[in-house]
């Protein structure tokens, strides 16, 4: 059991560790443009990527940023396949486990990351809805599809965990792949 406490603290440190240092890039203005982002992650030299990854997973659980922001600097820095797959790693972590946190903590942490019409909006119909996951998958597939919402969201459903690990292994690659290939092309 102290094995697990100690893991456990660790991971809770180094979370707010880095909470801590994207917050105070976030307030030090290093998320305005396009082009801030791309100087602070090239400021992290090699790793550059691993940086990206996990701006990219914190962006999913704390939604104050637009992702397809960090699929620009991606794509810009590391060329489509490198922005790819930085992108796809850190939003495909950052989605799984916004769906973990809402299955845990439920609908109070929701509420408090999203407005409550959004959420009202949706549950009767998820609910019953035989369709739910179809309109996930193709969600997640396209762009300008509100993901982060639809990760606590469906955390709070009675989907497993799997089955959501599933749909977003399958169908979150398609809208980065159009990002991180329109930013390329872009530049």
């Amino acid at each position: 059991m102290k094995g697990k406490k100690a893991l456990t603290v660790s991971v809770i440190m180094f979370c707010i560790f880095v909470f801590v240092v994207i917050g105070k890039a976030y307030l030090d203005g290093k998320f305005e443009s396009v082009e801030t982002l791309q100087e602070y992650i090239k400021g992290f030299g090699i790793f550059g990527p691993v940086a990206l990854i996990i701006l990219q997973a914190i962006q999913v659980i704390f939604p104050i940023l637009p992702g397809f922001l960090g699929c620009a600097v991606g794509a810009v820095l590391f060329g489509s396949a490198g922005g790819f797959w930085c992108n796809y790693i850190g939003i495909s972590a950052g989605s799984i486990i916004a769906f973990l946190l809402a299955k845990k903590y439920g609908i109070k942490l929701v509420e408090k990351l999203f407005p409550k019409d959004q959420y009202e909006k949706y549950s009767g119909w998820a609910g019953k809805s035989k369709s739910y996951v179809a309109f996930l998958f193709l969600g997640m597939a396209l762009p300008l599809f509100p993901d982060d919402f639809f990760c606590y969201f469906s955390g709070l459903t009675k989907m497993r965990a799997e089955k959501f690990a599933a749909i977003i292994v399958l169908g979150k690659p398609w809208c980065i792949l159009a990002y991180s290939l329109a930013f390329a092309a872009a530049v």
